[in-house]
């Protein structure tokens, strides 16, 4: 009989599967590995707020929604930044910098709340948030990456077309009356709300290279777009599972896994050419 963790899992990681397998052709398309790594690092921002303000309200459960609210502001700034002009790579560097110091010093006042409350396992909290935590995925949680990761799944397939318009033929939407910024500001979003609904199971160290690698490997593969957005679904769900039950026969962390799995794929693409 199969356990009830690892069913969770399963679930859990199918979810994860088909919205990454979704998103990370747009992310290559549109070039956003350098946002991806921006994005999932105020996940880390947001996480440590969350902490501080959860253990002085008493409720560490709103440490997912204070890490999505603050991923979805820091996702907005750099897009309206970018929509004023400057490139990409300069709006999202222009908020890193605050990020990354914001980080640091949310850790300062994090370790100065947790010295007053010594029952917190703040190591291994953070630890489990860096690596993720599929196999301690709660009914609760599942309900909230199922119920959140749909919605933003149909709001994805609703758009998407538009999404792959506006990566290849910016110009072109706008001269058809579409308005660019807009679906620029609802990807990055959508990147943002993603990596915070799912960051505590994938982990935050190897979130970039799961979002990223599917859609690298799928579009080294084949040029047809309906061909790209099914082997990154079906590369994506495939390493998923398998890395559940290699990590449940081996008790290493599957994201861990799933890294190498797809670091040797791609790698092997690389040097076959």
């Amino acid at each position: 009989m199969i356990p009830e963790y690892l069913l969770r899992a399963l679930f859990a990681s199918m979810m994860i599967s088909v919205l990454l397998g979704m998103l990370s052709p747009l992310i290559n398309m549109k070039g956003l590995a350098f946002l991806t790594h921006a994005t999932f690092h105020s996940l880390l921002f947001g996480a440590v707020l969350g902490m501080i303000l959860g253990l002085l309200v008493g409720n560490l459960g709103i440490i997912v929604w204070v890490a999505l609210v603050v991923t979805v502001v820091v996702v907005i700034i750099i897009a309206e930044i970018e929509n004023r002009g400057f490139t990409s790579d300069t709006a999202i560097g222009i908020i890193s910098s605050f990020v990354a110091g914001a980080t640091v010093l949310g850790f300062g006042i994090l370790y100065k709340v947790t010295a007053s409350k010594p029952y917190f396992a703040l190591s291994e909290s953070i630890v489990a948030y860096l690596t993720g935590e599929v196999f301690l995925i709660t009914i609760s949680d599942l309900e909230m990456l199922i119920f959140g990761g749909f919605l933003l799944f149909l709001l994805m397939f609703l758009l998407y077309r538009d999404f792959l318009y506006v990566s290849f033929d910016p110009e072109g939407v706008e001269s058809y009356g579409g308005n660019v910024r807009a679906y620029l500001m609802i990807l990055y979003i959508i990147v943002g709300a993603i990596g915070a609904l799912i960051v505590k199971t994938v982990g935050l160290i190897t979130l970039q290279v799961v979002a990223v690698l599917p859609g690298a490997i799928a579009m080294m593969l084949s040029d047809d777009l309906r061909k790209i957005v099914g082997i990154s679904l079906f590369l994506t769900l495939s390493i998923e599972i398998l890395s559940i039950f290699l990590a449940y026969a081996t008790n290493i962390p599957p994201s861990g896994i799933a890294t190498i799995l797809l670091g040797v794929i791609y790698g092997t693409l690389v040097f076959r050419k």
